[in-house]
């Protein structure tokens, strides 16, 4: 595929894992790393479509940051592939534990697809459910969906919650639908609820500021967009490596 066209990809696609966009935006961007310029515009470009994917922010300022762009694009395939946050929320899961989720979110469930000792309540927020529940059923995990309407009775059978968002900086977490939902549910009835960070997540709070403005249409009422605001103080857990990303004022 052209890089050109490649881009037009990442910037119409909707649903699939970040950090496969990341790698396809990487890659069309390629094509600019001896044209300082053209980065930058394609760079800012790739974000005016796709705002609200954490991992493009991280990606595109490391690029435009990097002294050497080639090797720039080499830190960013070297980041995403030390990431083990997976691993790691894998292994805080409890043996036998019920765990309750919402939307698609990538580095939950392939945490989830290696523990099939666990039960999955998936909160069917997005119209998602049935499909992340036939993706764990053929990693051999036992997961129900639960209508939005018996949310709190979820919360109360689960014995801990886990929320993984787009991006968040130091104090906010902009997720899919549900996400508030689960976090503040959770909060109220005492149930540990876990945030989830992969790599790219964690951003500067001016970047997630952008980001917030891009998505969220102060316009509309709160219950017909598609994304939600979360304090981070609702999480009574938190997974990921810490923050790393330059703060460039030329992407906001």
């Amino acid at each position: 595929m052209h890089p050109i066209e490649q881009l037009r990809f990442v910037a119409r696609a909707s649903g699939p894992d970040p950090i496969l966009l990341v790698r396809e935006a990487a890659s069309a961007l390629n094509v600019f790393q001896n044209e300082p310029q053209a980065l930058l515009v394609g760079t800012k470009s790739l974000l005016t479509s796709q705002p609200g994917v954490g991992p493009l922010w991280w990606m595109c300022s490391h690029l435009l940051a990097a002294s050497d762009t080639r090797a720039g694009f080499e830190k960013i395939e070297s980041e995403i592939q030390a990431d083990r946050t997976w691993e790691v929320l894998a292994d805080a899961i409890p043996t036998e534990e019920t765990v309750l989720i919402s939307g698609w979110p990538e580095t939950v469930l392939k945490a989830l697809g290696t523990r099939p000792d666990v039960n999955v309540l998936v909160l069917d927020a997005e119209g998602t459910g049935y499909d992340v529940v036939r993706q764990l059923h053929r990693q051999n995990v036992e997961a129900v969906v639960v209508e939005a309407a018996h949310l709190a009775g979820a919360v109360e059978a689960a014995g801990v919650v886990i929320v993984e968002p787009g991006a968040v900086d130091d104090q906010l977490a902009l997720t899919g639908l549900g996400g508030l939902s689960l976090a503040a549910v959770a909060s109220v009835c005492t149930v540990p609820c876990w945030l989830v960070a992969a790599v790219g997540r964690r951003l500067p709070q001016q970047y997630f500021n952008k980001i917030v403005e891009r998505t969220i249409d102060r316009q509309l009422p709160a219950y017909v967009g598609p994304y939600e605001i979360v304090g981070t103080q609702l999480f009574s857990k938190s997974f990921g490596p810490p923050l790393d990303c330059p703060m460039l004022p030329e992407l906001c």
